[in-house]
């Protein structure tokens, strides 16, 4: 009688804990780890994790969930490597910081958020924000209280004195005060590594630095060199000591050339770079993220009167156009490249666009959507775990109808996200 209820007791414990399944069944699959495009697969989703790959269309267990996408095209989800959920550019951009609180900057993100895990991207970089509001979103996302990607922040960027990221450019003197490392302003090697330290302690996941002049930012020079060498090998140093990469927007060829030698991990725009500064990046394995959408929106906007102060203007018409042929010669140069489109600047969830101008521009569509897939996760070291449709990696997966690779444009067409194995969209 024990045995025969040990018997019972085992049995009643099995089937408490057997896991039931959700199957995929997928008329092509693109697994963004080769080039290859399988056909009439099964994907074989356990709670947050891919367990199995399958060829052909598998029958389900009892309970098994079945998803059917026979007519559509599954890939890993996409990752976007820059955007910015604390704003979307509008005239009324340069006075929101005096008329935003941090919950108003917060609960806007968020709806960003949700727009961009809807179309079809499930990880980001959030590359500068104000207020630690992409901490903050991370958080909630994480815990379920909002929908959205799953973010890695740079928190507040950091900047020079007058530099691209100092929050206090092109306001009234009595305004500017002396801000320092703790709001991401530094001079001096010893005030680069209290910066990144401070961002550490904020619970930053990356480093994000603006080694050049910029476009938007109230301030004359878009490309000049904004840090020392010494400035920013304390910042990387510093950065790997605690675990970090560092992101560097930059426009100007000597600032990168600067950043690149010093071990940054990627570098943002790249717009005036050179076959020189390429081949340095090929050398240190600096990632590029071309961001060819906000070029494009910037200097579409600075043909409307008033859309930018007069300072901006210029440096919207002069540098924005030129990030997509740029982006074209260091593809053809070999230079790697991630994908990422600085939303926020552009509208959020317009992200996908960025596919249809990297293909413009000379890159096949599967090297695109690699370039949005298995490439970011390598530059975020997270590729045992995200990037591509494999056994053992995260259920992050996307689905448009038909065939992205004959068509580009569907990849503003997704139809079906899951995140973390939890689907958001079908």
């Amino acid at each position: 009688m024990k045995f025969q209820l040990t018997l019972i007791a085992s049995a009643l414990f099995v089937a408490g804990t057997a896991q039931s399944a959700t199957l995929i069944h997928a008329g092509k699959l693109i697994t963004a780890d080769t080039d290859k495009v399988l056909s009439e697969q099964t994907v074989v989703v356990e709670n947050d994790k891919i367990i199995a790959v399958e060829s052909g269309y598998k029958t389900p267990a009892e309970g098994d969930q079945v998803i059917d996408l026979k007519g559509h095209t599954l890939m890993p989800g996409l990752m976007d490597m820059h955007t910015h959920f604390s704003t979307q550019m509008s005239p009324a951009t340069y006075t929101e910081a005096f008329l935003m609180n941090e919950a108003d900057v917060a609960l806007r993100g968020a709806t960003f958020a949700e727009k961009t895990l809807l179309s079809g991207f499930t990880t980001v970089r959030e590359l500068g924000t104000s207020h630690h509001t992409s901490t903050a979103l991370r958080k909630a996302i994480t815990s379920g209280y909002v929908k959205g990607p799953r973010i890695y922040t740079a928190g507040k960027s950091i900047a020079t004195t007058g530099g691209h990221a100092d929050p206090t450019n092109g306001v009234a003197y009595e305004l500017m005060g002396d801000p320092g490392p703790k709001d991401g302003v530094i001079n001096g090697a010893d005030e680069a590594r209290k910066a990144v330290r401070q961002r550490y302690k904020e619970g930053a996941d990356l480093i994000k630095i603006t080694a050049t002049g910029g476009v938007l930012s109230v301030a004359k020079s878009g490309s000049n060199p904004q840090f020392s060498k010494e400035e920013l090998k304390a910042i990387v140093d510093t950065a790997k000591d605690y675990g970090m990469t560092v992101a560097v927007h930059a426009h100007g060829k000597e600032g990168m050339d600067r950043a690149i030698e010093a071990g940054v991990d990627s570098i943002e725009h790249g717009t005036l770079m050179d076959k020189a500064t390429m081949k340095l990046m090929k050398k240190h394995g600096t990632y590029y993220v071309p961001t060819i959408s906000a070029g494009k929106w910037a200097a579409e906007k600075a043909e409307i009167p008033g859309f930018f102060p007069e300072l901006v203007r210029p440096k919207a018409a002069a540098i924005g156009s030129k990030i997509q042929h740029t982006f074209s010669v260091a593809y053809k140069e070999g230079v790697k490249i991630a994908f990422g489109t600085d939303a926020g600047v552009g509208a959020h969830g317009d992200n996908w666009r960025e596919f249809v101008f990297m293909t413009e521009a000379g890159m096949p569509a599967m090297e695109a959507i690699q370039a949005a897939t298995i490439e970011p996760a390598r530059l975020l070291k997270v590729d045992q775990e995200l990037g591509s449709v494999t056994v053992g990696k995260i259920a992050d997966l996307v689905a448009v109808p038909g065939d992205p690779l004959q068509d580009i444009q569907l990849m503003g067409q997704v139809s079906f996200v899951m995140k973390a194995g939890v689907v958001y969209k079908q």
